[in-house]
């Protein structure tokens, strides 16, 4: 399958049907933060890091708070020469291992059960969804720090830092993909750990009710991917 993939361009689409497969977390967890990326979500982030940055095919991918396996099984399906996908929660890891299974791509990633600080090495490329710091403050922080000590290219999720209802509208209105300013905060704190903004690209997450406190079946929000590179020293 890696070989025949790097000989063509796959399209979007079988991108995000190989993603829609992939089955979310069965019971997720509040203070994990566990909201399961959407398959257009990851396909946009997976397109651009593999055919806009070339970050993806042939490279080596570590998908840091894996889940359920999205961008770790998306990775490998755009031929990755190898992937790894972390995540603390068995139960992620599990479901992670059956949507393997499902998508026909169980040799192409390698599971680890640990947290994230247990990882070392040198990847090309990390993909993140990261809690976004809701139930514990800067929680991002911690995997931004993680992925620029282990990780050349890295593509993180974070939260837009406002709601901006014309940004939105933007988005709705575009394909869904659109350039933005980088957080100061996070700009400040990625060249602290030896690394460089080069690009923000805002798009919309929309999640469906998953906790009591939840008032609306489905909610959009934007949310920033952010293109980091590790300086070269």
């Amino acid at each position: 399958m890696g070989e025949y993939a790097q000989k063509r361009l796959i399209r979007k689409l079988d991108l995000e049907l190989v993603l829609g497969e992939v089955a979310p977390q069965p019971t997720p967890k509040l203070h994990l933060e566990q909201y399961t990326i959407s398959e257009k979500i990851a396909a946009n982030v997976l397109y651009f890091a593999s055919y806009a940055n070339g970050d993806i095919v042939g490279k080596s991918a570590l998908d840091l708070g894996c889940g359920t396996g999205r961008l770790a099984l998306g990775a490998a399906f755009l031929a990755a020469e190898s992937v790894v996908g972390v995540d603390i929660d068995r139960l992620a890891i599990r479901t992670a291992c059956e949507n393997a299974k499902k998508t026909g791509l169980v040799d192409h990633v390698q599971w680890v059960l640990a947290d994230i600080s247990a990882i070392a090495g040198k990847f090309d490329t990390v993909l993140q969804n990261p809690p976004f710091g809701v139930q514990t403050r800067e929680a991002d922080r911690v995997f931004l720090a993680k992925a620029l000590e282990v990780g050349n290219c890295i593509y993180s999720l974070h939260n837009h830092p406002e709601v901006d209802t014309r940004l939105i509208r933007q988005l709705k209105s575009s394909r869904g993909f659109l350039q933005v300013s980088a957080s100061p905060f996070l700009e400040r704190f990625v060249a602290k750990h030896g690394g460089v903004v080069t690009g923000v690209y805002a798009m919309i997450m929309t999640i469906s009710r998953m906790f009591e406190f939840h008032t609306k079946l489905k909610h959009d929000f934007v949310v920033d991917l952010y293109v980091i590179k590790r300086k070269v020293v």
